[in-house]
């Protein structure tokens, strides 16, 4: 190992800062409790830790299996496992979602790789959408999530493995090349296996992770500075409430093994209107449309993002009527 390699591995970053913040609200507890002695910021902190309690292992049981995907299987094989044909390989790609179990965070650089080993961009796409919102660890949190609603799990399946499968078809119909900028991430290529696993886990874990607490942090203030009427006002409404949660998912950028836990806090609406919550998230939110400006350029992420938000919006008001 050269000098300045030693240098970097010990350099502080974001994860060295959390764990610091983590040891200092430890150590004074005490007087952090005392602050937080009044009633609407006990609510508050009660609700945070809930979210965070629940959706921190499936989060870090993700972003670690993703890692072991995204740094230890060969790119190629998807290649090799996806039929020729264009048409059937958008349906087989989404499908494949299953297998990942890992966030959006990491489905934008795989699906890039997928499209710079000849995977037609129609099936990488329609995987990008497909894997955050139907992998086990996804399903699975929401069953958590919503122990008297086994259905939603079975609606949040459907409906994201339509919107998948529907903007792949649409990508072959109306796609140009030249809207998308071949990606690269040289970052995890010049690197050993063992260091690049855990540089994935360490870029996984702060991206996804910081959502996760940003997300907390607004489900609680949600809950606790906006007056129950407005909420109400518009739980009431059946197309508010599904345009109102399918907004809220694009600016919340709650990673996908923890926006179920954010979605069941909501329990002013109705599950038709947080099934579009948990359909929205995974396919359109803020990270990830900036994720896809910088993997895919900005001509994608203009075109792309506003259409999968009009397709996953529309699909999951269908299979909602159907299945909730």
């Amino acid at each position: 190992m050269e000098p300045h390699d030693e240098v970097r591995w010990w350099r502080f970053g974001s994860v060295e800062v959390l764990a610091g913040l983590l040891i200092l609200l430890v150590v004074f507890q005490r007087p952090v409790a005392s602050v937080i002695s009044t009633p609407r910021l006990q609510t508050w902190t009660t609700v945070f830790v809930s979210v965070m309690v629940q959706a921190v292992p499936f989060l870090v049981f993700g972003v670690l299996l993703s890692a072991v995907i995204a740094v230890f299987v060969p790119r190629s094989f998807w290649a090799r496992a996806l039929p020729r044909h264009p048409a059937l390989a958008v349906p087989v790609a989404s499908a494949a979602g299953v297998v990942l179990p890992g966030c959006e965070c990491g489905s934008v650089p795989i699906a890039g790789s997928l499209i710079r080993r000849g995977v037609t961009p129609a099936a990488a796409l329609a995987f990008l959408l497909a894997a955050p919102a139907i992998n086990p660890i996804v399903l699975a949190s929401t069953a958590v999530a919503f122990p008297d609603n086994p259905e939603m799990v079975v609606g949040r399946a459907v409906a994201s493995l339509i919107v998948a499968m529907i903007m792949g078809w649409l990508w072959l119909r109306l796609g140009r090349a030249d809207w998308i900028r071949l990606p690269r991430r040289p970052e995890l290529d010049d690197l050993s296996k063992g260091r690049a696993f855990w540089a994935a886990v360490r870029h996984d874990v702060v991206h996804a992770g910081g959502f996760l607490v940003l997300g907390a942090m607004a489900a609680a203030c949600i809950n606790v500075l906006i007056p129950e009427r407005w909420l109400q006002t518009l739980a009431d409404n059946p197309v508010l409430s599904v345009l109102a949660l399918a907004v809220l998912a694009v600016l919340l950028s709650i990673c996908s093994e923890a926006d179920a836990f954010v979605a069941a806090s909501l329990s002013q609406f109705s599950l038709s209107s947080r099934l579009a919550f948990l359909v929205v998230g995974p396919m359109v939110d803020l990270k990830l449309i900036s994720m896809q400006t910088g993997v895919f350029g900005r001509r994608f992420a203009a075109r792309f993002a506003p259409t999968t938000f009009v397709v996953a919006v529309g699909v999951a008001v269908g299979v909602g009527a159907v299945v909730l």
